[in-house]
């Protein structure tokens, strides 16, 4: 694919060392030529040197027939009018980098639909849905990045029976907005059909809002899980983000901060996290708070240095668990040697966010829904046209083993039912094992795209 990084700093540099060992086609543009020239001396891409809001550059780059434009520079601004106009310059899809959370926040203005952007992408919002489902029960998923952080997915182990065992799906009644997307058992993951039966020992998928998920969690879990302490070591972007989707009945989250104005903007943001102006750094703070008795201890403050340094303190003081946010790639053994649990690298999250745009026709965005799961979850836009718009879902020819679990419009997301109507326009987020992905998306495409 050609594909055209605007901006060659930390993140632009790393995705296109990462497009070129996919043998793309990558063109990169940054306003200082000395940074152009080594980057085209360094990797196999195209360098080209000037601002990329201009739209002289941005066709000296090739925007107009790039399949992809990614805009990584360090100005939300300049990366939000430089993918606005590669979009309209001609570029397939567009995603920009953004680091302000207000360009994100539906709440006083849509960006990304005014811009005609494909996706807003936040490395720390990333970064702290990684930390997350790192920390969860395992296998429980995240993905408020699909739609604007309206639904989630968390994955749920029935290990006694409960109201919802061996019972048919259709008959559980479950509320509207709340569906089960997936079934694992004996290590086959499949897309939940209406006859089938919750059986002891499952893992199942629940799809909706988070407080619509926590009112059916009984159903399915004998009782509920004891109550873990996490400690967020920094208050910047990542750990307010992973604070917000972890505050709940499951988790008590208290956020260290050492700056004392961040700590009152985060106090009055948090609804449920416990927040304490303290400094990280030094181990006699963190043994005041009592991290050594916390479930999980994460450490995402700006420094890599400071995040290692407080999860082998916080380590030595008793915490269960440590994660760390490290972004340098050569401290990867210093990491394991030193007894870090987890740890999460901004670059690789935003990479494998990048590698799910690269596709044809409709779909936008495309992963695993699990590693080595054999079902895919597919971010797909509504032509005009299309054959899934002329009737309702009931009546839409999709394949066994494909679900749409969600359907983001213009100022809202919702769960569908089988008498919902998908119209152009619309996005879908949809479930679909690995060998009907083809048919399924072949309700996506335009009628006379057929022909």
């Amino acid at each position: 694919m050609r594909i055209v990084v605007l901006g060659a700093g930390t993140v632009g540099t790393s995705v296109a060392e990462m497009l070129c060992q996919y043998r793309h086609s990558v063109t990169v543009v940054d306003h200082d030529p000395v940074v152009a020239r080594r980057v085209n001396d360094e990797l196999d891409v195209r360098g080209v040197t000037g601002a990329v809001a201009q739209s002289s550059v941005l066709f000296q780059a090739g925007v107009m027939d790039a399949d992809l434009c990614l805009a990584v520079t360090s100005s939300d601004e300049g990366n939000l009018l430089a993918a606005s106009m590669a979009k309209a310059m001609g570029a397939r899809r567009v995603v920009a980098r953004v680091y302000a959370p207000v360009f994100r926040d539906l709440s006083t203005f849509d960006y990304q639909r005014h811009f005609h952007i494909d996706r807003l992408l936040s490395l720390e919002h990333l970064s702290a849905m990684e930390l997350a489902r790192k920390i969860r029960e395992p296998g429980s998923l995240a993905v408020e990045n699909f739609a604007h952080g309206d639904i989630e997915m968390q994955e749920l182990a029935v290990t006694k029976s409960t109201s919802a065992v061996g019972v048919p799906l259709k008959d559980l009644q479950l509320p509207r907005v709340v569906r089960i997307g997936s079934i694992l058992r004996g290590g086959k993951l499949s897309i939940a059909e209406a006859d089938d039966v919750v059986a002891v020992g499952d893992r199942v998928t629940l799809i909706g809002s988070r407080g619509d998920i926590d009112d059916v969690k009984s159903r399915f879990e004998s009782e509920p899980p004891q109550k873990r302490g996490i400690v967020i070591a920094g208050g910047g972007e990542t750990g307010y983000h992973l604070a917000r989707v972890l505050e709940g009945p499951h988790f008590a989250v208290v956020l260290l901060e050492e700056d004392r104005t961040r700590c009152e903007f985060l106090a009055s943001h948090l609804k449920q996290a416990t927040v304490v102006h303290c400094d990280v750094q030094r181990r006699a703070d963190l043994e005041e708070e009592r991290v050594g008795s916390a479930d999980v201890f994460v450490a995402c403050t700006g420094e890599d240095e400071n995040n290692i340094m407080a999860c082998v303190e916080a380590k030595e003081l008793g915490a269960k668990m440590t994660a760390a946010l490290v972004s340098r790639p050569d401290y990867a053994n210093v990491v394991e040697k030193l007894g870090i649990d987890e740890t999460v690298s901004p670059r690789e999250v935003v990479a494998k966010q990048i590698l799910g745009f690269l596709n044809s026709g409709p779909v936008v965005f495309r992963n695993p829904l699990l590693a080595g799961g054999g079902v895919e979850i597919l971010e797909v836009e509504v032509l005009e046209g299309a054959p899934i718009t002329e009737h309702v879902l009931a009546k839409v020819d999709l394949p066994a083993q494909c679900l749409v679990a969600a359907v983001i419009k213009e100022s809202f997301v919702q769960v569908p039912g089988a008498d919902d109507r998908i119209k152009p326009g619309d996005t879908v987020l949809l479930l679909a094992a690995d060998a009907v992905v083809d048919d399924a998306l072949n309700v996506f495409q335009p009628t006379d795209s057929n022909e």
